[in-house]
């Protein structure tokens, strides 16, 4: 470490240290001659294990921000290259980065994250108009720098790039994960501005909820399921930020500049006064103009009303040529008449599962519609909840719709608490009450069968597991439900046989136990499952084949479980 006191290259006095990272230090310098502060950054070669890589990063951060003159970016003054540390000599910034803020206040005022959006917008679109443009990659709070004045810096240019446009895709993965965009890692692509724009939206939605993306439950809600009061403009424009698919998110600084401009005019309840303002421009224009249409009058708003109504909303959505109009329909519907649950289950299996896929975005809408308040002081979720059956009906959808189906794969944690809403029911019928309780207790295993208490015993075993497991599919669940629940809820017992049979069998469970399920399986294939008679015979025919085959993948899991030493039948 640089001596408190010691003159660098004969020019700069260290005065003291104001801060340090995992690779580097960073130290508050004064140049005598001068008379002008500066900061050092020094990383040392014994610092880090792989010293040459990060060298060239840094080579690499100095060269760009040479070429760079913009009132929120740090000047680079000097590179002192040694032997044995590498001395970046830059710009002094006065401040704290936002990180710090968050960790000593939580949540941001509304306010000034849109002021700091802007001017982070500002550089960015600076970076991405060089030729070639540059790309930040890494931003989050703890990379902007909040100075006395109220102004941001951006600072850590480690992960920037020159975007290339004969590149597919980018060799390394840069960026810190919860804030980086989908592209950044596992070879999606190359990353452009629009991955910039996802960082910023990451940063945004930190900032102003105060929940770290990085941090459980690793995803982003929107912004007012934490708090209602927040804009409902600028929750969307942080959730077009984040879109998975770059095509889907903002495509320029610009673009996102002037929604950032304007995010109160994006507000539900500004289009609210809006339309109302229009709807008595209209209304006294009418009376005045065509008092003498009083009849054609009544019948307009006879017709308005009908559309305006909750049926029509209903009946819109099932009409509807694409699934964004599907949405919005049921949207609508459920703003009008929140307590009724028609809207709430058919958004969630008509739009949002009918690809079998309840997506993370799709997931962040569905909670932002049950979180939003309008004009009153209660959120839609609380009409539903007065509707005690509708509500626990719509809550073991939900429980479905995530165990099953959540990101193509389902998360058996995230249904949990909807299906202990359902679970404690004494209205909703037997059967669904009933799975409730057990696929509730089984999400709970996927978090506890590898955990212990602090006797270090295992608070669950795979016997539990297996009772719950065995009981979900008997009966006929063709009868008891649908064929493709039945096929979903079939496939899932296979696959557990097959994955986890040593370990069944460790818990007590026979191979013969183990067979007879497999086979039980087989023949409802045969007896309940007739693609035939079914509107999609050919997704229930594919979902059927591809059971059969995993049976026998799976018998030869438990063979090779009885095979091993000790194994019993």
């Amino acid at each position: 470490m640089l001596e408190i006191g010691s003159i660098i290259d004969g020019k700069y006095k260290i005065l003291n240290k104001v801060g340090q990272g995992g690779m580097s230090v960073v130290y508050l310098a004064m140049n005598e001659r001068a008379n002008k502060q500066w900061a050092i950054k020094e990383i040392r070669k014994d610092g880090v294990s792989n010293y040459e890589v990060v060298r060239q990063n840094l080579i690499a951060e100095t060269d760009i921000l040479k070429k760079l003159s913009h009132p929120h970016l740090p000047s680079i003054i000097d590179v002192i290259d040694c032997e044995d540390t590498f001395l970046i000599v830059m710009d002094y910034i006065e401040g704290n980065p936002l990180s710090s803020a968050l960790k000593n206040e939580g949540a941001q005022p509304q306010e000034k994250v849109v002021e700091w959006a802007k001017q982070i917008c500002d550089v960015l679109g600076y970076l991405h108009s060089r030729k070639p443009p540059i790309i930040y990659r890494d931003m989050k709070p703890s990379n902007v720098m909040l100075k006395p004045d109220g102004n941001i810096m951006i600072i850590d240019f480690g992960t920037a790039r020159e975007y290339k446009s004969s590149s597919l895709e980018d060799t390394t993965c840069l960026g810190t994960q919860g804030y980086a965009a989908p592209e950044q890692f596992g070879g999606h692509g190359q990353t452009d501005a629009r991955t910039d724009i996802y960082c910023l939206g990451a940063t945004l939605y930190h900032l102003l909820t105060g929940h770290n993306p990085c941090l459980p439950p690793y995803e982003m809600y929107p912004i007012r399921y934490w708090n209602p009061r927040l804009s409902s403009g600028l929750e969307e424009i942080i959730l077009k930020c984040t879109q998975k698919n770059p095509d889907d998110r903002y495509q320029s600084c610009a673009e996102l500049m002037y929604a950032l401009e304007h995010y109160d005019e994006l507000d539900h309840e500004y289009k609210k006064v809006q339309n109302r303002k229009w709807k008595t421009f209209l209304a006294t224009s009418i009376l005045a103009v065509a008092a003498f249409a009083s009849a054609i009058g009544f019948k307009v708003a006879e017709t308005s009303a009908s559309k305006n109504s909750y049926e029509q909303y209903i009946k819109n959505a099932v009409s509807a040529t694409t699934k964004e109009d599907r949405i919005e329909n049921y949207r609508k519907a459920i703003y009008l008449e929140p307590s009724q649950s028609t809207a709430y289950v058919e958004l969630l299996n008509r739009a949002f599962l009918e690809d079998d896929n309840f997506s993370q975005d799709e997931a962040a809408q569905m909670i932002g519609i049950l979180g939003y308040k309008g004009q009153g002081s209660r959120t839609n979720e609380s009409y539903l909840e007065s509707n005690d059956l509708a509500y626990e009906d719509f809550a073991f959808q939900m429980g479905l719709a995530y165990y099953y189906y959540y990101e193509g794969k389902g998360n058996p944690s995230m249904s949990q608490a909807w299906f202990e809403v359902a679970s404690n029911s004494k209205k909703l019928e037997g059967a669904k009450v009933e799975r409730s309780k057990r696929l509730g207790r089984i999400a709970g295993y996927y978090a506890s069968l590898n955990s212990s208490n602090k006797a270090g015993d295992s608070t669950t075993t795979y016997m539990d597991y297996w009772n719950d497991l065995t009981e979900l599919v008997s009966g006929n669940l063709v009868e008891m439900d649908n064929a493709k629940t039945a096929l979903i809820m079939y496939k899932e017992m296979v696959y557990q046989i097959g994955q986890n049979s040593l370990k069944f069998k460790s818990s007590g469970v026979s191979k013969a136990s183990m067979t007879e399920e497999l086979d039980m399986v087989a023949s409802r294939l045969t007896t309940d499952i007739i693609p035939e008679n079914e509107n999609n015979p050919e997704e229930i025919r594919g979902l059927k084949e591809e059971i059969q085959e995993n049976i026998e993948w799976a018998e030869t899991q438990v063979d090779i479980a009885f095979s091993t030493s000790g194994g019993g039948e």
